[in-house]
C-alpha cells in the first residue's frame, strides 16, 4: 500500500496537505513548518519542524505516549516517534502528521476523529495481509 502526502502550502506556523491511499484521496493533513534540515540535523526546530520529504515505511504499534496502537513512520532522519494521528493545529503535531476531513484555514483542520480510524483501518488491513505500507511525502508547494 502506498500513502501519498502532497504538501500544498507551508507558512510560518503550519503545513497543509492532502493524503491519498493508492492514488485515491483520503483526507487532509496538517504538519509543522517545512524547514531546510542539513545532513547533520541542523535547521530542525524541536517539536516545530515537519519531517523531510521522502519515502518512509509505515507500521502500526503501541504508542507509549498515547497508550493505543498508532501508525508510525520509520527511518525518518533526525526524527523519532513520528506518528499519524488526529489533531487540529500545529500545537498538536510535535513533528507528527495530523489527519482530518476539513481545512479551516491556513493552519487549522478538523474531523480527525473520523478521518483517523478510517485511514488506520485500511493500513491495518494491508499490514495484516502481509503488504508493505509506505508513505511518500512531496513538497508540491515548491513546484508551483
Amino acid at each position: 500500500m502506498i500513502l501519498s502526502l502532497h504538501r500544498l502550502s507551508s507558512n510560518e506556523t503550519a503545513t497543509l496537505g492532502r493524503l491519498f491511499v493508492n492514488e485515491d484521496f483520503e483526507c487532509v493533513t496538517l504538519e509543522d513548518v517545512v524547514r531546510c534540515i542539513a545532513d547533520d540535523g541542523s535547521g530542525k526546530v524541536q517539536d516545530a519542524t515537519a519531517i523531510p520529504a521522502g519515502t518512509y515505511p509505515v507500521i502500526i504499534n503501541m504508542s507509549p505516549r498515547l497508550g493505543r496502537p498508532m501508525m508510525r513512520l520509520l527511518d525518518v532522519p533526525h526524527f523519532d516517534g513520528i506518528l499519524i494521528h488526529s489533531g487540529n493545529d500545529d500545537t498538536n503535531t510535535h513533528g507528527c502528521i495530523l489527519v482530518g476531513q476539513v481545512v479551516d484555514g491556513p493552519d487549522h483542520i478538523h474531523g480527525g476523529s473520523l478521518a483517523l480510524p478510517m485511514l488506520q483501518a485500511q493500513v491495518a488491513k494491508a499490514l495484516a495481509a502481509g503488504e508493505d505500507v509506505s508513505i511518500v511525502i512531496t513538497d508540491d508547494f515548491l513546484l508551483a
